[in-house]
């Protein structure tokens, strides 16, 4: 038979140059590891280097438990080497919390046992380094107590500042209930809390500062009638436009800022306009107040044989019927050296206060009360100057005011 002859296709060029590219790849990396070895080292140190596991055994958690270890060491090497030389003792069983009860009696007796017995040979010897070894581990213990209860003294003082943080009283809140009761009826019955707390309540604002009073009333002076008396009046509007104006309120302070009268009137007309933005009267105050004819004689039997002061005070003389002396009459609009020093012909009482007694009055609505204050503080500040002025005015060493005020009908 004949044989059957193979024959192997050439490998294409395409095969030849893949195969040529391969054997360059190759030689040029055994070129490169040749020349740089270095990295070669590197990577098997990176290699080596091994990821840092978990702390598994106690002498790992902490460095106390190490300072602790090297401390009982010590103490074995001492407590050795005054002993005679034998084998050093191997801790086989690790104690648990069990354990140390149950070797705390132990100790105790072998303890005893051993003061009593010499040294000996090597028989003698198992009890005695047992109670050492005993005596180390209940150092060791006992130390460890006395670091915990260092420990736990910390949250106990803490514990004790909460508690008297928290043990401390608080205020008692007030349970008060004011129905349709004025703040101030309530702050004179029950006291400056009490109003407060009502006025809290009802949503009212709070009382205005003392500061203003404490500039125009004299405090711990005379209550009644003095030589001189400031007066004012508030009105509301009559006829048809309201343009017409009535009495409704008279007020009297004496020299030291004392309120001596205050007195709401009835009126003698329809209120056709109660001004209330300014005069502060509203009707519940006249409805029920007193008689214009008894206001006016009681008024007129205070203005006689005194001062007068008042603001624009001829206006309050007017609507009262009444008249009083010039001479006795002292009015801070018509004082001409207040007028030169706010530059103005007429100045208002406001105006006079600001400058002058550096004071706010009259910010909302008015009072007669505070209005007559404010005017007999103005000339108690000016009082020598001016009573001086009038006198070199009627070429009288004093100044005599008409006894008897006259009544209009």
């Amino acid at each position: 038979m004949g044989k059957i002859v193979v024959k192997k296709d050439k490998p294409s060029s395409g095969e030849q140059e893949k195969k040529k590219l391969k054997h360059t790849k190759k030689q040029k990396k055994k070129k490169f590891w040749k020349n740089n070895p270095n990295v070669t080292t590197q990577q098997a140190e990176i290699k080596k280097i091994s990821a840092l596991l978990p702390p598994k055994k106690p002498e790992e958690f902490s460095s106390n438990w190490k300072a602790l270890q090297a401390l009982l060491t010590s103490e074995k090497s001492s407590t050795i080497t005054e002993s005679t030389p034998a084998k050093p003792f191997k801790k086989e069983e690790k104690l648990t919390k069990l354990g140390r009860q149950k070797a705390d009696p132990l100790i105790k007796e072998t303890a005893s046992s051993v003061s009593t017995v010499k040294e000996g040979p090597t028989d003698d010897r198992k009890p005695k380094r047992a109670t050492e070894n005993a005596g180390i581990i209940n150092k060791g213990s006992e130390k460890r107590r006395k670091l915990q209860a260092k420990g736990d003294e910390k949250p106990s003082k803490l514990h004790k500042k909460k508690a008297a943080e928290t043990s401390t009283p608080e205020t008692p809140k007030l349970d008060l209930w004011f129905d349709d009761v004025d703040p101030e009826d309530i702050e004179a019955a029950l006291g400056p809390e009490a109003g407060h707390i009502a006025r809290k309540m009802q949503g009212l604002p709070e009382k205005k500062s003392d500061a203003v009073d404490m500039i125009l009333v004299k405090d711990r002076a005379f209550e009644g009638l003095t030589r001189t008396v400031a007066m004012d009046c508030e009105m509301v509007g009559v006829g048809t436009d309201g343009e017409e104006s009535i009495v409704a309120r008279v007020s009297l302070v004496n020299q030291f800022g004392k309120c001596i009268y205050d007195k709401y009137v009835k009126p003698t007309e329809h209120v056709t306009d109660y001004r209330t933005e300014v005069s502060g009267i509203r009707p519940g105050n006249i409805k029920n107040g007193e008689d214009f004819k008894v206001v006016q004689k009681e008024v007129s039997e205070i203005l006689k044989g005194r001062i007068l002061v008042g603001h624009a005070v001829h206006n309050d003389l007017k609507i009262l019927f009444l008249d009083h002396p010039k001479k006795a009459t002292r009015d801070t609009q018509k004082y001409k050296p207040f007028r030169k020093e706010v530059k103005s012909g007429r100045p208002s009482l406001k105006l006079l206060c600001e400058k002058i007694l550096n004071v706010k009055v009259q910010t909302g609505e008015h009072s007669s009360v505070q209005d007559a204050q404010a005017a007999m503080r103005l000339y108690t500040m000016e009082k020598k100057n001016w009573e001086s002025g009038i006198k070199a005015k009627y070429n009288k060493t004093k100044v005599e005011p008409q006894k008897n005020g006259t009544v209009f009908p």
